[in-house]
């Protein structure tokens, strides 16, 4: 695998401020990323240009395009004018797979299943996650509060999201972010399987909890997805059905549990 596109994730702009006068503001960057296999185009996401082997792998990964991270065998980064293309040369199984349900994709940040062609492809064919020990409410609200000194660039721009996961002791490890909900949590577990770690603990996100966020956390094997904001009746549904535990509103010592609350220690009602 080639090194990374080195490219600042933030650029300066001069604002003017009301009552303060003009002044440089940071903003972070968005740029279209193209992910290509085998030398076939397949979807292009705008995304912050940051962690993108994460983000190549765990893509490839939560979309089902390929079962394992060995089977993607390398990944170059082409940087040009128009955006940064990602070269992934993957298995022979994988890529036949693909080519059978090809479909052009076209991501914007709040989006995560534009340009799906059939409804059958919305809802893939994941089995419930075969949840392991209890997890503790209490771990969750420990990484809550750690995970702003974690964030360098929302602490900057005020404009990305993140992901990461949360162990059982309350510490935090793979915090990736992005100006896209669905690109910080692909590179979360696309960090994760490159590090050949297996799917313990929780999941927590600065974001809502929507449909394929949960589906994305079950094609990982992950059985709990905490999210600061609201979930959709979509999410939860689907949460349901593949025994994740899901939790909204994670804010403070407070929090919302739609599904399987079971799976918690320290849960009272």
């Amino acid at each position: 695998m080639k090194d990374a596109v080195s490219l600042a994730p933030q650029v300066q702009w001069a604002v003017c401020r009301a009552g303060t006068g003009t002044a440089l503001d940071t903003l972070a960057e968005e740029i279209p990323v193209a992910f290509e296999y085998n030398g076939i185009a397949h979807a292009v996401m705008l995304a912050t240009p940051t962690d993108l082997e994460d983000f190549a792998v765990g893509f490839s990964l939560t979309e089902g395009i390929v079962d394992t991270r060995r089977a993607v065998y390398a990944i170059e980064i082409e940087q040009a004018e128009a955006g940064i293309t990602l070269h992934l040369d993957i298995a022979a199984g994988a890529f036949a797979r693909l080519k059978q349900r090809r479909r052009s994709l076209v991501g914007r940040t709040g989006c995560g299943l534009c340009g799906t062609e059939s409804l059958a492809q919305v809802m893939r064919d994941i089995s419930p996650v075969q949840t392991a020990q209890p997890f503790s409410l209490a771990a969750l609200y420990a990484a809550l509060r750690q995970l702003p000194e974690r964030q360098p660039l929302q602490q900057l721009t005020g404009a990305v999201h993140a992901a990461c996961r949360v162990l059982s002791d309350g510490s935090i490890s793979h915090v990736r972010e992005d100006v896209g909900r669905h690109n910080a949590l692909d590179k979360t577990l696309g960090a994760l399987a490159r590090a050949d770690l297996p799917a313990q603990g929780a999941l927590l996100i600065t974001s809502r909890a929507s449909f394929e966020m949960v589906q994305k956390t079950a094609a990982q094997g992950y059985g709990l997805l905490a999210a600061v904001s609201a979930p959709t009746a979509a999410a939860v549904r689907l949460a349901d059905k593949l025994n994740i535990t899901l939790v909204g509103f994670l804010r403070g010592q407070h929090c919302a549990v739609y599904t399987h609350g079971q799976h918690l220690q320290g849960l009272t009602i």
